[in-house]
């Protein structure tokens, strides 16, 4: 040894076998996965379960009793949600002689924008002159009734889109669509 080699802390322990001092023969090897599964059937069990693999999207869902309450929930919501769309419960749209009417509003700059879509359901379906008059809902005696008339027309055509905008906003308004022969009221608030 040098006398500019630095002493390792552990080089008097031989951390090492010297090359050929025993083969890998010879070597008892004290554990053995295979052994100790025998021994332990349980743990046995287990180890076999984890290497099936299960894999799948329903397996994960349903896999203990609060997972498959929630996935019954979500189910059950879904076939609610289809059947009351089927029905027409979620349905905005009114109806006025044969003819699907579509309301919405808008506020803009002190005034409220109202888009009316007709959509008609058959070919006898009502074609004609409308009349709209349109007033903020009133609350009470006091306020000033203001009604806002204007006239469309139904063609032939099986949709049809109207804008017309109204000169004062409210958060609530009353629209009364009026035909030769039905009227439809609509209680309307603007977005």
């Amino acid at each position: 040894m040098n006398e500019n080699e630095v002493k390792r802390p552990n080089a008097n322990y031989q951390l090492s076998k010297p090359d050929g001092a025993v083969s890998s023969e010879g070597l008892t090897f004290y554990y053995n996965r295979e052994r100790r599964l025998e021994k332990n059937p349980e743990l046995r069990k287990l180890y076999q379960d984890d290497k099936k693999g299960k894999f799948g999207l329903l397996g994960v869902l349903i896999a203990d009793r609060p997972r498959r309450f929630l996935f019954v929930i979500i189910i059950l919501m879904c076939l609610a949600t289809f059947v009351f769309l089927v029905f027409g419960y979620l349905d905005t749209s009114y109806k006025i002689n044969g003819n699907k009417i579509e309301v919405t509003a808008a506020i803009f700059e002190n005034s409220t924008i109202i888009v009316l879509t007709k959509i008609a359901e058959n070919a006898n379906s009502y074609t004609g002159s409308i009349d709209i008059a349109v007033s903020p809902v009133i609350h009470s005696p006091d306020e000033e009734l203001n009604i806002f008339s204007h006239r469309i027309f139904f063609s032939l055509e099986k949709e049809e889109t109207y804008r017309f905008a109204v000169p004062f906003d409210s958060g609530e308004l009353l629209l009364v669509l009026q035909s030769e022969n039905s009227e439809l009221r609509v209680v309307l608030k603007p977005k």
